[in-house]
């Protein structure tokens, strides 16, 4: 990814028009921002334009409206926090984008900023449309994508775009994002250990099976980890379990053995009768028919800890646990502030990624610190896989 056209700060962007690709999907509960780490995280960046005084044009999304106008997913709250946050005109266009289009943004003064309502109003967005491509590319001079969690999608604010305007480059966020995945792929600092949640193997297996040859432990947890027990001829009970998994489950020891890396499973587990009840420590030969698996055990936990103390680079994604209800959240938080404490006494390298991985140490009553946490879902598993980005090979 070193072929990548980074935006420089060298460059000179007085009175040019920007159009700047950002990812401003963040959560609203009746038109309120619930979250807003994406906006906050962007900013630094933005006042740094506003003050080299280029004229700025955000396109983002929120949601997914499947090309129509959803008024719950207008942008219009983060144009407001944006009119908050920053010492400049701040505009808001909620117009059609047609042929006249360029007309209208033609009032745009230096450091002043408009932001588009969002782009997945329009269906020709997600078609990666030539004609809509060109509209939006004849609003500025210059494109920026710093969507790292969009890039692997082609669509036309993110693929198309690019062959029609002057000059393309990626922008500090994206560049911080592929440099600290990098550091788990490329640039490792061994021990590495992986740790990978969540409920589905099929969503991830490319990654788990391309992070094989790469890491040195691998630590399954969450729900995905039901379809192992059951590899090992442990019951399950009730928990949540994909259908026809020994096969790939065959194939991932046959691939880690071939590359000595270990794989970790829970040895004992806490489980409850329902989602909403208390949990119950047992070990997997204890497991009953009534049984939902629904965090890691204490053994677990002890057994992780060890392999995260060991370890000089760690990469996560996906919870432990069912951590929306507190009594499964403990193996999620034990992780969590073990790889924390780890990051600040000993310069462990820690990258999180995943958007309930990110929930649920949100959740958290101690502060926690890691070397990066990804906003990115889909973009963050394709590139662990090894994929060639569409968002990102547009910017070579």
């Amino acid at each position: 990814m070193d072929k990548i056209n980074f935006f420089s700060d060298s460059l000179d962007i007085q009175n040019q028009k920007i159009i700047l690709r950002l990812d401003l999907n963040v959560p609203l509960k009746n038109k309120v921002i619930q979250d807003d780490t994406r906006i906050a995280l962007i900013l630094p960046f933005l006042k740094k334009l506003v003050k080299k005084k280029a004229k700025i044009i955000i396109i983002s999304h929120l949601g997914r409206p499947k090309g129509s106008k959803v008024p719950e997913l207008s942008l219009i709250p983060i144009y407001k926090y944006l009119k908050k946050s920053l010492k400049t005109n701040v505009y808001f266009f909620m117009g059609n984008l047609d042929d006249e289009v360029q007309d209208k943004f033609s009032h745009l003064k230096e450091s002043e900023i408009i932001l588009l309502e969002n782009i997945r109003f329009f269906k020709e967005e997600s078609s990666d449309d030539e004609n809509f491509s060109k509209k939006l590319a004849s609003l500025g001079d210059i494109y920026i994508n710093d969507a790292f969690s969009c890039s692997h999608r082609k669509q036309a604010s993110i693929h198309n775009i690019t062959k029609f305007v002057k000059k393309s480059f990626a922008g500090p966020l994206l560049k911080k994002e592929i440099d600290a995945i990098d550091l788990v792929i490329k640039n490792k600092k061994e021990p590495v250990t992986c740790i990978i949640g969540g409920s589905k193997i099929s969503t991830k297996i490319n990654v788990i099976t391309n992070l094989i040859e790469k890491v040195n432990n691998l630590i399954i947890v969450g729900a995905m980890a039901n379809n192992f027990f059951i590899y090992k001829n442990y019951k399950v009970g009730k928990s949540l379990i994909e259908e026809n998994t020994k096969k790939i489950i065959k194939k991932i020891y046959e691939k880690a053995n071939k590359n000595k890396c270990k794989i970790l499973i829970p040895e004992d587990c806490m489980v409850g009768s329902s989602l909403d009840s208390y949990g119950i420590k047992k070990d997997l030969n204890a497991i009953e028919d009534n049984d939902i698996i629904l965090d890691i055990g204490p053994k677990t936990i002890i057994s992780i800890k060890n392999i995260i103390d060991h370890s000089n680079t760690i990469l996560w994604n996906g919870p432990a646990g069912y951590f929306e209800n507190e009594n499964f959240m403990i193996g999620t938080m034990s992780i969590a502030e073990n790889i924390s404490k780890n990051t600040v006494k000993k310069s462990l390298i820690s990258i999180l990624g995943g958007g309930d991985t990110l929930s649920a140490i949100h959740k958290s009553k101690n502060k926690l610190s890691f070397t990066h946490l990804s906003t990115a879902g889909g973009a963050f598993l394709e590139y662990l896989e090894g994929k060639d980005l569409p968002g990102l090979s547009v910017l070579k």
